[in-house]
């Protein structure tokens, strides 16, 4: 009986090892616009790349997640796995922002300045007007 429990420990340890979870990281993320006024009910989306963890045990963990910031421009995660993260920031009023980022501590606060949308141009040069109708 001894023999089988000392041969089932490693069993048991290798499968506590693997059932614990990835290190998480809590996201704070504050926007503010050019004049570094906060953007409120700004769209902040976080999509999870990929990380360096190599088990997952088939555990399937959110790879998505969407927030909006507050009236101070603060938007706070939950818990994410450590990793490469996307961060996005959409807004009406602004150009959008996107940024990967490495994530490797257990908290971390991303700060982000929004610039207003450019004036848009063409390539082309302009159309000519119609030609008049003419008179018979």
């Amino acid at each position: 009986m001894n023999v089988r429990l000392v041969r089932m420990l490693p069993v048991f340890g290798l499968g506590i090892a693997l059932l614990a979870s990835t290190p998480e990281t809590t996201i704070k993320v504050v926007v503010k616009n050019q004049y570094d006024k906060p953007v409120d009910n700004a769209a902040v989306i976080l999509d999870f790349l990929g990380s360096h963890q190599i088990t997952k045990l088939g555990k399937r963990k959110p790879t998505h997640w969407e927030i909006h910031t507050n009236m101070e421009g603060i938007g706070h995660f939950p818990p994410v796995p450590q990793g490469t993260v996307q961060l996005q920031v959409i807004t009406k009023q602004y150009q959008t922002y996107g940024q990967k980022i490495e994530i490797d501590t257990p908290e971390k606060t991303v700060e982000i300045s929004l610039q207003p949308p450019q004036k848009q141009y063409s390539a082309h040069p302009p159309l000519k007007p119609a030609n008049p109708p003419q008179d018979k």
